[in-house]
């Protein structure tokens, strides 16, 4: 379904790291700016001015530069010297403002974040969320038409609280917040029904919501980025609220905020906060950005929530599975011994999950694979999740194995479920090639696994069945691609299966296995210390 978007973003992703490197370049020149200003007297700040007109005139062609002279008015605290200092200067852009403030960061290609402070006020009724505050206290009025100044509004800004803001077509299916700064004489006709004490954070579940690689990558990873550093004591609001969204991720939510969600569009109320972040950050595919982080976090400390939300109820299923399989034993006494022998030594095995697939991009001689794999040595579960199955069950089979296999799919998202130190055997269908790495192998490397890209043959795919030898599908992907999306999408993505050459790929889970294995030893001599 929404997995499928990814490969139009392929060349503007690419041409994103291009553009990145010249951004990067530009926003030196900027803060170096700011810098100069922070260190230097009053009276050179119409040298300051001339300077960030010049950078913006220069290159103009950037639009990058607009917001980074407008981000220099909040950063004052943010020492500018070198690369690493400016990173943090965007990434924390909008974090100190006044009350009666709005701050909108819209450099990034990937979602815009605005960040409210003062007496923040909803309204769903309009879909709108209202700051008051005194003419006195907001000095830039921006963004306002003459019959908005009629009605006393100060500032109006537009957002769109979804994180694929480069995407048009599924960002026109995003709902619009307005956000709106009044003066403090109109909040007597806004009366608050719930006053919350707390900073809030708006954030859209509509989009490609339904989709595993989705959810994660645009939702869960980002309003962990965004929340994280509130420690708890935050109010989600969510704008397209889904009942089985919130049940599904549930565990996770609670190990990101102490206090139910709100729906923005159901609940009617006038909710009223000290503070509001409108959107979601997001730094890359499936990973956080330490360097961008408040303390550093990383993709680990995300993990580590997934720990915390999901272990407690592994733990559960355990128990009753072994409660079973006492009972089974009951039954069977007589080989009851022999099922415990049996029993314990595959459990000194390592384990191997594959995720299954049925339909497209299933590997057809599966059986072929696991026998294989036991015979190496491998205590091989097969798992086929499905949308309804619970995530802390596939949490528990991932968490405790040291090799997962999949073949190229959104369900290679539940690498995030690997202990740092396994082993992600990636299988690469045809046409797959870029996209497998970039949304998965690479972020694989950067949580601590040990990645293992495995790209079929031609020989290895169903497709050699149905094209000429020579024939582009087969020989030459790329130009496939370039003839369109729908066209690149019903031959690589909707028509093809995997057939392993098991000689070949044997070569992979022998590394897999001599490296787990190690791994195992070097553990066991540790702790004999």
């Amino acid at each position: 379904m929404a997995m499928v978007q990814h490969y139009r973003h392929h060349q503007l992703k690419k041409g994103e790291h291009q553009h990145a490197g010249e951004d990067d370049m530009l926003s030196l020149m900027c803060a170096a700016n700011s810098g100069y200003f922070k260190r230097s007297r009053p009276k050179l700040f119409s040298l300051l001015i001339l300077s960030l007109l010049s950078c913006c005139l220069i290159l103009g062609s950037h639009l990058f530069c607009s917001s980074s002279a407008l981000s220099l008015l909040y950063s004052f605290g943010v020492e500018s010297d070198g690369l690493a200092a400016n990173v943090k200067a965007k990434a924390f852009l909008c974090s100190s403002i006044s009350n009666g403030t709005i701050c909108c960061d819209r450099s990034s290609i990937r979602s815009d974040v605005c960040v409210m402070k003062g007496d923040v006020r909803t309204s769903s009724a309009s879909s709108s969320v209202f700051l008051y505050t005194s003419k006195s206290t907001h000095a830039v009025i921006t963004n306002v038409s003459s019959l908005a100044d009629k009605n006393e509004v100060l500032q109006h800004e537009k957002v769109k609280p979804y994180t694929r803001k480069w995407e048009t077509s599924v960002m026109d299916t995003i709902d619009e917040l307005d956000l709106i700064v009044k003066t403090e004489k109109n909040r007597n006709n806004h009366h608050c029904d719930v006053t919350h004490d707390l900073p809030t954070v708006f954030f859209s579940t509509g989009g490609y919501t339904g989709n595993v690689y989705h959810e994660f990558n645009d939702g869960l990873l980002p309003l962990f980025i965004t929340s994280q550093h509130f420690k708890k004591k935050v109010v989600f609001v969510i704008l397209e609220y889904h009942d089985w969204w919130i049940m599904k991720y549930g565990d996770i939510l609670s190990h990101l905020s102490d206090y139910p969600a709100i729906d923005f569009s159901g609940d009617k109320r006038t909710h009223c906060f000290p503070e509001a972040i409108v959107g979601l950050r997001i730094h890359d595919e499936l990973t956080v950005d330490p360097s961008l982080m408040h303390g550093n976090k990383s993709i680990v400390d995300f993990r580590n929530v997934l720990d915390l939300a999901y272990l407690p109820r592994v733990k559960s299923l355990l128990e009753e599975s072994g409660a079973q399989e006492k009972l089974n034993q009951k039954a069977h006494s007589s080989s009851s011994d022999i099922r415990v022998e049996v029993h314990d030594a595959t459990l000194k095995r390592p384990k191997l999950v594959i995720l299954s697939r049925n339909g497209s991009r299933a590997i057809t001689n599966e059986d072929l694979l696991v026998k294989m794999a036991e015979e190496i040595g491998f205590q091989v579960e097969v798992l086929r999740p499905e949308r309804t199955t619970e995530l802390a069950r596939i949490y528990g089979a991932l968490n405790s194995s040291e090799v997962m296999i999949g073949v190229h799919s959104a369900a290679m998202t539940h690498f995030l479920f690997m202990r740092p130190g396994s082993v992600f055997i990636q299988v690469i269908p045809l046409g797959t090639e870029w996209a497998a790495d970039a949304y998965y192998g690479e972020p694989a490397r950067k949580l601590g696994l040990k990645y293992i890209g495995y790209q079929i043959l031609p020989r290895e795919s169903s497709l050699y069945d149905k094209y000429d030898r020579n024939d582009p599908v087969l020989r030459d992907p790329q130009s496939v691609s370039d003839k369109g999306w729908q066209y690149t999408k019903s031959i690589y993505l909707d028509n093809q299966n995997v057939r392993l050459n098991l000689r070949r790929f044997q070569k992979r889970l022998l590394r897999a296995y001599i490296y787990t294995i190690a791994k195992k030893n070097r553990r066991s001599h540790l702790q004999s210390q």
